[in-house]
């Protein structure tokens, strides 16, 4: 009989495995695990308690810095919030922006996930790819916003400025391009043998299991809960677009990778739409006053963001700083599952199983 000893292994914290600053603590026994203790807050920044004594129109910024690789999305959030507790009205125009700014985002996000993930368990060409269609993506939104990643683009009652001479053009021009690319990627990847072997039937969990853990986004649509804010709570002008809500059932790594590629597709459809509806013109930002106060109460605004469900949390005492405020960030709640996921598990699926759920370290710290 062979005989084993436990051990005590850190995997992190460094970036290339662990998807950012984050150290899991794991006990194995020969290549099975038997204990996974994800150690987070290295990147903590005390946003929530800073944002006190701030005015809303300077948080916006560290929203940026939460999930930055969906700065956009983040942005929306705490403008919906201000503007919902203070009934200020976006112009058309404006929300237009807004959401072809945050679905470029959305397609943006998913290939980084796409090339890093590959790249996770041993492939190096899909990354290269993702990259350069991503390059595109950055480049758009840097010729909108002024910046790169950390965007700053929305503003309480629309946005920064207007869209560029041509830029809507160019969205237009992207939208085929990234199809064809998008068939490229399945071919290459979909239906290879040694990629099913490594995700299918690896990282299971049930619906049940993942209502019970509060996981939203394509976390929770690959368990068959056909739940997405966009168009179960829509917000914006996203009641305007028709589009699908991927969804599959086996509650795996390969469902999960299936999820994500299909809401590419279906970001595409929508900025297709908004491309084709783009007011001619009008304002892009509504009147608002240079201080804003919001009303004494409370009010909590959510929306469906790249990994889920993004919410914010504002109580109010009247003044020109919120008296509370608190994002419920879907990265931290989805990383919730992981130990649950590496119990019993061979060491080799570790980063399979962490990649998959897709998470943003700047977001589970806060």
């Amino acid at each position: 009989m062979i005989r084993t000893e436990e051990m005590l292994l850190n995997v992190g914290p460094q970036h290339p495995s662990t998807h950012g600053v984050f150290r899991l603590v794991i006990k194995i026994d020969g290549e099975i695990i038997k204990e996974a203790t994800p150690v987070i807050g290295y990147l903590h920044r005390g946003t929530e308690k800073l944002a006190e004594n701030l005015q809303y129109t300077q948080i916006i910024p560290y929203t940026d810095r939460m999930d930055y690789l969906s700065a956009m999305t983040n942005n929306y959030v705490i403008c919906h919030a201000v503007e919902t507790m203070t009934g200020i009205q976006v112009p058309e125009r404006g929300e237009y922006l807004r959401v072809i700014a945050m679905e470029l985002g959305r397609v943006a996000s998913h290939l980084v996930w796409w090339g890093t993930y590959l790249l996770d368990i041993g492939a190096v060409s899909p990354f290269l790819y993702a990259f350069r269609e991503r390059e595109m993506i950055i480049n758009l939104l840097t010729e909108l916003s002024g910046a790169r990643l950390t965007f700053n683009y929305m503003r309480v009652g629309g946005v920064k400025w207007d869209a560029p001479e041509g830029w809507i053009e160019k969205v237009a021009e992207f939208i085929p391009y990234m199809r064809e690319q998008l068939k490229g990627y399945h071919d290459l990847v979909s239906g290879n043998e040694i990629f099913l072997n490594r995700v299918k039937g690896v990282g299971i969990y049930t619906k049940e299991e993942a209502l019970a853990y509060s996981l939203s986004g394509a976390n929770l649509r690959c368990t068959g809960v056909k739940w997405d804010l966009r168009k179960d709570e829509p917000y914006s002008i996203y009641d305007r677009f028709d589009f699908d809500v991927p969804v599959r059932t086996k509650g795996d790594a390969f469902a999960r990778y299936e999820c994500r590629m299909e809401e590419i597709e279906e970001s595409l459809k929508i900025l297709e739409q908004a491309v084709e509806q783009f007011p001619a013109e009008g304002p892009i930002i509504a009147k608002v006053p240079k201080i804003i106060k919001a009303p004494k109460g409370e009010a909590y605004v959510r929306i469906e963001s790249p990994r889920g469900e993004i919410g914010c949390y504002i109580a109010s005492d009247g003044k020109k700083e919120p008296y509370r405020l608190k994002f419920r960030r879907p990265s931290f709640y989805n990383l919730q599952i992981l130990p649950k996921l590496l119990e019993g598990e061979n060491m080799a699926n570790l980063i399979t199983i962490l990649g998959a759920i897709d998470i943003v370290l700047g977001e589970v710290d806060g």
